[in-house]
């Protein structure tokens, strides 16, 4: 049962989820989730000021096309580097 099926029967359906819930969704620690991220093995947050979300659909797609890297992320990151 995915996330957004579990909220539903909650009577909400939360859209963004914290950097707490996708750890626990994934079991993984928060610290493990922000490497992946830093790997670009996971979709990106958004960014809302200072708070950090993903959307759960975003999240789902994901998981369904099994949880493939992001490709873009280690381009970016090298082009960082070599400034």
């Amino acid at each position: 049962m995915s996330m957004a099926q579990q909220a539903a029967e909650g009577g909400q359906e939360p859209l963004l989820i914290t950097a707490d819930q996708l750890a626990a969704w994934l079991q993984v620690s928060v610290r493990s989730l922000w490497r992946l991220r830093s790997a670009g093995q996971i979709p990106p947050p958004l960014r809302l000021r200072k708070a950090v979300r993903w959307r759960l659909a975003d999240i789902e797609d994901w998981l369904a096309k099994g949880c493939p890297a992001n490709s873009e992320e280690p381009e970016a990151r090298q082009r960082r580097r070599s400034r």
